[in-house]
């Protein structure tokens, strides 16, 4: 659990904000941050749920006296509302398809490179996913997120003397990051499970607001998870090629139970590169259990699925046997 200090009323929104990566493709935004502490700010790596927690009260006090900082807090706390609630048919979307406003789109990916505050990336995939969420929050697309909250993310690297590259993984603390338990309709926190060969593994749901896009991360680091379960989605791209294919049952098939959970009904579901293809299978069995067969199933989930892929070379695709 994080203890942040007492925030004076005056600029109270700063945790509002903290917890919006908004801020993250809005520099000035941050300026609201990094100017109260520099030094903080860097040693934090300009993540602004993190820098609450450590900063020092006199110097919120003193923010929340200072004219200037107060004339620039009003200014893009304003900017930030105007996003965040913009007038009925202001958006891109909005003009251009109002018919299909209620119509979400469900982005699946095993990355998201949105900051490094939120090590859940590797490289090109994961930053046109963030970008992607980026884009389609500020052309006001109706679109949700799904993907992993790596408790230890992605590994940091050195190369020593003998130019040897040695990788570290740095435990994520969730309560320093601008990620939220996701919660329900009937306000209960999202818990969902899938069941594996010989055991069932349950995942919690996690929420990260990228500007009006919610992205919602898997977390199986949860009881009543066994020790190696809980490890499952530990890693990017970690572990052996059972846990790769366990890794990606869980992100496809617990996915879509966690939206169905969270009262989220997608009507175009869009696959980034092969990792979440198990969602067409779990979306053929909710059809075939409504009462469809097999094949106008398929064709339903066929209808309204979009894949995009990055690398279409067997180098770059999992196959399993």
């Amino acid at each position: 659990m994080t203890v942040f200090p007492i925030m004076p009323a005056r600029i109270s929104r700063l945790y509002e904000l903290a917890y919006n990566l908004w801020w993250s493709w809005h520099p000035e935004a941050c300026t609201l941050y990094s100017t109260l502490d520099p030094e903080l700010w860097e040693t934090v790596g300009h993540n602004p749920v993190h820098f609450l927690s450590e900063v020092r009260p006199q110097y919120l006090e003193k923010a929340a006296h200072n004219p200037q900082y107060l004339q620039a807090y009003d200014r893009i706390l304003e900017e930030f509302d105007r996003y965040m609630h913009p007038a009925p048919g202001s958006t891109w979307f909005a003009r251009t398809y109002p018919e299909l406003a209620q119509c979400v789109i469900a982005y699946f990916s095993a990355e998201f490179g949105l900051h490094e505050a939120l090590p859940i990336y590797s490289g090109g995939l994961g930053i046109l996913a963030g970008d992607h969420c980026k884009e389609a929050s500020d052309l006001g697309l109706p679109l949700v997120g799904v993907g992993f909250l790596y408790p230890q993310g992605y590994f940091r690297q050195s190369i020593t003397r003998e130019g040897i590259q040695e990788a570290f993984y740095d435990k994520l603390i969730f309560s320093q990051v601008p990620a939220t338990p996701a919660c329900g309709p009937a306000g209960n926190e999202v818990l969902i499970s899938v069941d594996l060969p010989g055991r069932r593994i349950h995942a919690k749901v996690w929420r990260v607001q990228v500007g009006r896009i919610p992205l919602y991360l898997l977390d199986t680091d949860v009881e009543p998870n066994a020790p190696a379960d809980r490890e499952l989605a530990a890693r990017l791209y970690g572990g052996d090629r059972e846990m790769r294919i366990s890794q990606e049952i869980v992100l496809g098939i617990g996915g879509v139970r966690a939206l169905r959970a969270l009262g989220i009904a997608p009507a175009v579901w869009h696959i980034n590169e092969g990792h979440a293809a198990f969602l067409n299978l779990e979306r053929c069995r909710e059809l075939v259990a409504c009462g469809l067969t097999f094949r106008e199933a398929r064709e339903v989930v066929a209808a309204s699925s979009l894949f995009t892929t990055h690398t279409p070379v067997p180098a770059g695709n999992d196959t399993f046997s």
